[in-house]
């Protein structure tokens, strides 16, 4: 294994330095360090190459042993120096944004490597390592042929964990180890049960065989690795999560963000009072007399049937599309649906509703999937009144809203459509892609989404569903808004899991068990404040080319603006959207 990484080692630095050497001008050299750079990024990363559809890296997976994250510090460490070396006086427009992009992605996987260290820190890494599930979520060749670059991959499982044993640490983060042991248990039942019933019906024996007996093996050292943490790393784990206010900072920077911590908290802190009093006055339209908690867990028994969840939320989604159109909101650039489907049974255990759209380089496997996770035939009433609940009517097209339309989906047609180069394609930021996501489901409020077009005219039934609609769509705020909070306290300020987790239940209303699960994420995904920090910025951005357009402006021609260039730090965009040139 070693030596076949060496090898491609070798081949991989031979081209780089080719590229970097030789070449005309400037622009040629800049070109052939990003061909370089892309090529050795996806050499490293080929399960990530597979999702963007470059199949040349099917069946392919590198074992993250000592030796290998070595030589991905060197290689970003040497790209870092070539990106700063470029002159960019002498690029394009679109060369000057793919600079910018890259230097910045640069960071972000140097600081990943450096400040965050997941590789020697967080056994989650390992534990949810195999990730098979896109060949068989995305139909892209026949099925044989995906059972045997998963089987290809399974068989890394004795390298990966041997590795996992070796590089991390002795004492590691209790969040970490606790949820990693959850990981493991979860990912040896996903490939026991889901991933083999699905290869079965490859039709290969030969390609069966080799698969069961790979998946077995793979089954066995999830298994083993979860007792190796339950047994030698478990009893003598800490706290110790933080990345630090410093290590905070840089990640910051790493996505384009100049703002202190202390300054995003305080204006979190803000946002969140001010969210608060919208949830609580969208409550007190719907039922002046009672708490506006209550008020919202009442409008939650407004739901779709079992059998109708999947039927409304189609119909539904197809007229919050046609809002879209009609306020000419942004451009929809294809008349292609997402297709609203059940989530696959191998992901109902983790998913309530998701957007599955395939790579911006993929031809076969092109369809876009929203997937709805539904009532399973044998949960007591109960359980599928609880599950129903949370499919209320407003909730649901909140969801869709940022899943689907002008969301995700959106977003996803909006690429494929653009001129963006390959770099803006293949390395969209946390912030951009949540961030947009997040921001429309207010857009679309702002623009009178199942509000009365004259509120003083309105009748009380009409106003008091467009006050449900308003605190479903204030509640997914209150939900992020905390989770900005709480990554800064977290890993700046000495907060603890329990003091999140009362942060979690004060200010948004969770209840015990998914207040902790967020408080837990908080300690090992602190760029989960990007959802607000992201939805923050287009929101400034949108203020300040409202003023500089003055009545130029146009929200459409905004939003398609800051569409056209992949989803890159938002900071990039400034220039393109706010003097809209």
């Amino acid at each position: 294994m070693t030596k076949g990484w060496l090898a491609m080692g070798l081949v991989l630095g031979a081209a780089m330095l080719s590229g970097c050497v030789v070449g005309g001008s400037e622009r040629q050299r800049f070109r052939s360090v990003t061909d370089e750079f892309v090529k050795t990024h996806f050499a490293m990363r080929p399960m990530e190459g597979v999702a963007l559809g470059w199949h040349e890296y099917d069946g392919k997976f590198v074992v993250p042993t000592a030796e290998v994250m070595r030589a991905e510090r060197a290689r970003l460490e040497r790209f870092d120096w070539k990106f700063r070396e470029v002159d960019v006086a002498t690029l394009s427009r679109a060369e000057r944004l793919d600079l910018d992009l890259l230097k910045l992605v640069v960071a972000r996987e140097r600081w990943a490597q450096e400040v965050q260290r997941n590789w020697t820190r967080n056994p989650m890494m390992y534990a949810g390592w195999v990730d098979v599930s896109f060949y068989l979520k995305r139909d892209f060749k026949p099925l044989r042929e995906r059972v045997a670059d998963m089987t290809a991959i399974l068989e890394k499982a004795p390298a990966v964990y041997a590795a996992g044993r070796t590089n991390l640490g002795v004492v590691l983060p209790r969040p970490f180890v606790e949820t990693a042991i959850d990981v493991a248990q979860g990912t040896a039942s996903f490939l026991e049960k889901n991933v083999l019933a699905a290869a079965r019906k490859c039709g290969d024996p030969a390609v069966l065989g080799a698969f069961e007996r790979a998946n077995a093996k793979a089954v066995e050292e999830t298994r083993a690795f979860a007792a190796w943490l339950k047994s030698e790393r478990l009893p003598v784990s800490d706290q110790a999560y933080a990345v630090g206010r410093d290590g905070f900072a840089d990640m910051l920077k790493s996505e384009g963000i100049m703002m202190s911590p202390e300054e995003i908290l305080a204006m979190g802190l803000r946002e969140l009072k001010a969210e608060q009093e919208r949830f609580d006055a969208a409550a007190r339209e719907i039922d002046p007399r009672r708490p506006a908690i209550a008020v919202f867990k009442s409008i939650q028994k407004d739901h779709p049937t079992a059998a109708g969840l999947l039927p409304d939320t189609r119909k539904n989604l197809e007229a919050i599309r046609a809002f879209v159109v009609g306020k000419k909101l942004v451009t929809i650039p294809s008349e292609v649906r997402a297709r609203v489907e059940e989530t696959l049974p191998p992901f109902r255990s983790t998913s309530f509703a998701s957007m599955d759209t395939p790579g911006p380089f993929e031809t076969k496997a092109t369809e876009a999937y929203y997937y709805v996770t539904p009532v399973e035939p044998d949960w007591p009433v109960a359980q599928a009144e609880e599950w129903l609940s949370a499919f209320n009517y407003y909730t649901t097209d909140v969801v869709s809203i940022h899943e689907a339309y002008p969301g995700h989906y959106v977003q996803f047609l909006a690429l494929n459509a653009s001129k963006a180069t390959t770099v803006q394609k293949i390395f969209p930021s946390y912030s951009f892609a949540e961030g947009w996501a997040h921001y429309t489901e207010l857009m679309l409020i702002e623009a009178g989404f199942m509000q009365p077009v004259d509120p003083a005219k309105a009748t009380r039934e009409e106003r008091v569903k467009a006050a449900k609609y308003r605190l479903a769509q204030s509640d997914e705020a209150l939900l992020r808004l905390c989770r900005l909070c709480c990554a800064i306290q977290l890993h700046c300020s000495g907060m603890t899991v329990d003091q999140a987790t009362e942060f979690f239940r004060d200010n948004c209303h969770y209840e015990e068990k998914p207040a902790r699960s967020e408080a837990m994420r908080g300690t090992f995904d602190p760029g989960y404040l990007y959802y607000t920090l992201g939805k923050l910025q287009i929101l400034r951005l949108r203020e300040q080319a409202r003023t500089e357009q003055g009545s130029r402006f146009n929200q459409q021609r905004f939003h398609d603006e800051l569409l056209s260039h992949g989803a890159p730090p938002i900071r990039l965009l400034e220039d393109y959207v706010v003097k809209g040139r």
